[in-house]
């Protein structure tokens, strides 16, 4: 594989500030497919206020295997967060709302861990990411899908979620604060999120046929499936978002549509007759840093500076200023990027969950209008990936022979299963029950029903518990606290892997016995 991708961009070259061809670019793509294992992509190409680009890649799904295209709809994830942003900044143009308006005085339910972050928490905290709670933390009320947490439920339990660094002083990634500003743009403008998004923005720029969210565009049959690898072979799953997250990942778009919203942010704000759908001076407080982001010192693209704004990430790419996102379901990777100073914009869309690929083709497309020397990025980042998960891959196998070698010792044969069994309550995420079912302890989410799975036996009081749906990928450990009588009455749990999913944030559950 390695041989083909050299020999593939061998003769594909660049000119400087040069738009890639059709070709060049179908080459790329068609490569990335390959070496990721993504069944589809679209990507799209925005320059000087015109879609230059606009294609489909391989199939929607490995069910149907019909054809992506332009209009392909995708879960766009995160990059939705920027669509609340500009919602917002909608609502601060017409003078209904200020950025530093308090949560409190909008959402009087709304309360932090900390009762002075809870007073002093703004709209502009909600959109970046600088809360002091850590790394996605609470995600495990909206993901994975099919649980029963309400959105009410949610804004509830953040005061049960402890900080993991001072408010206001360093960049750890939340949804959570993007549902509550979903809420506080519903309180605002009389409307829901959905019917905002698709009214006030989708409906203006002219989309044909993007949605806010999943249950709104599931009747339309051109939609990818999403897509994992497990079981060793990459396989469709159902979409997994929950709907209570619209405002932090719920959009569904494509290339036609996202190319209007492109256009839009990098005209200033301006439709296509003039009409401002937002002011300039406020989409430039949208792009302007409010959270330091760290860089590394030697970094492909001369990077100095990264910040996130409202809603966007930003950087320095070459001596131009960068604006994009990413995002990601089970399943489906996305990101958008700007350089507002080329006038050009990227998008790629894919229905399986590697980031690289989306890396590959933005990376490939932006070195060409950056008239940087050719690098090969489909193999690069096939190599790292190769690398990455054969480390994941050993992680795990070695806990799993763990497991195997722990469970003909005698330790285990006198392992008292009744001890490990009853009912456990995390003060956010709610209960969990542990049952003996045919000799096998089974752990079991009373709110989100896909985390149920079998209790292994690992070592000492420490168990790993192996999710029955495997499309998860996010194998536990579960540790356990025992009391004089030898009786569990807590456990902590955190991710064997390192690549598993920060949604699943483990780490921040703190179990304690209930009967």
């Amino acid at each position: 594989m390695k041989n083909i991708l050299s020999l593939l961009f061998s003769f594909i070259t660049f000119s400087a500030f040069a738009q890639l061809s059709t070709q060049q670019i179908d080459s790329i793509a068609n490569a990335t497919l390959k070496a990721f294992e993504v069944p589809g992509i679209a990507v799209g190409i925005v320059k000087d206020g015109k879609l230059v680009h606009a294609k489909g890649y391989g199939v929607r799904s490995l069910k149907n295997n019909l054809p992506v295209d332009e209009n392909t709809l995708f879960g766009i994830a995160s990059n939705s967060k920027a669509f609340t942003a500009f919602a917002l900044g909608m609502l601060v143009d017409e003078g209904k709302l200020n950025w530093d308006d308090k949560v409190t005085d909008i959402i009087p339910e709304f309360k932090l861990y900390d009762p002075y972050v809870t007073n002093s928490f703004t709209v502009r905290d909600l959109l970046s990411h600088r809360s002091g709670l850590g790394l996605g933390a609470g995600d495990l009320m909206f993901f994975p899908d099919e649980n029963s947490f309400t959105r009410k439920e949610i804004i509830h339990n953040l005061r049960y979620l402890k900080p993991v660094s001072e408010f206001r002083s360093k960049y750890d990634y939340n949804n959570n604060m993007f549902i509550v500003a979903g809420e506080v743009l519903a309180k605002v403008s009389g409307l829901s999120w959905e019917e905002f998004i698709e009214s006030r923005i989708m409906k203006p720029l002219g989309f044909t046929s993007s949605k806010a969210s999943w249950a709104r565009a599931n009747k339309n049959p051109n939609v990818i499936d999403a897509h994992v690898e497990f079981d060793g072979k990459v396989q469709p799953i159902p979409h997994d978002w929950s709907e209570t997250a619209n405002a932090a990942g719920g959009i569904m778009s494509n290339i036609s549509d996202l190319s209007k919203w492109l256009i839009m942010l990098m005209n200033e704000g301006k439709l296509p007759d003039g009409k401002q759908l937002i002011s300039k001076k406020t989409l430039d407080e949208l792009w302007s840093a409010q959270t330091i982001i760290p860089v590394k010192y030697k970094n492909t693209y001369n990077t100095h500076f990264a910040a996130y704004g409202l809603g966007w990430r930003l950087s320095d790419v070459n001596g131009y200023k960068e604006v994009g996102h990413t995002g990601g379901l089970l399943g489906t990777v996305t990101q958008v990027t700007l350089i507002p100073e080329l006038n050009l914009g990227i998008i790629v869309l894919t229905n399986q969950q590697a980031g690289a690929a989306f890396l590959a083709i933005t990376n490939s497309v932006k070195d060409a209008y950056l008239g940087n020397p050719l690098k090969k990025w489909v193999s690069d980042y096939s190599n790292l990936v190769t690398t990455n998960d054969l480390k994941n891959i050993s992680i795990e196998k070695a806990v799993y022979n763990t497991i195997d070698s722990s469970n003909k010792t005698p330790a285990y044969k006198l392992l008292n299963k009744s001890s490990f069994t009853g009912t456990f309550a995390d003060d956010w995420f709610g209960e969990i029950t542990i049952e003996n079912v045919g000799g096998k302890l089974q752990f079991v989410s009373a709110k989100s029903s896909k985390l149920k799975g079998e209790l292994l036996f690992y070592k000492g009081n420490t168990f790993v518990v192996r999710w029955y749906n495997r499309s998860l990928d996010a194998d536990a450990y579960v540790m356990f606290n025992l009391d004089k009588n030898g009786i569990a009455q807590t456990f902590t749990m955190e991710a064997i892997s390192p690549k598993t999913d920060f949604s699943f944030d483990f780490q921040d559950l703190n179990f304690k016995r209930k009967e």
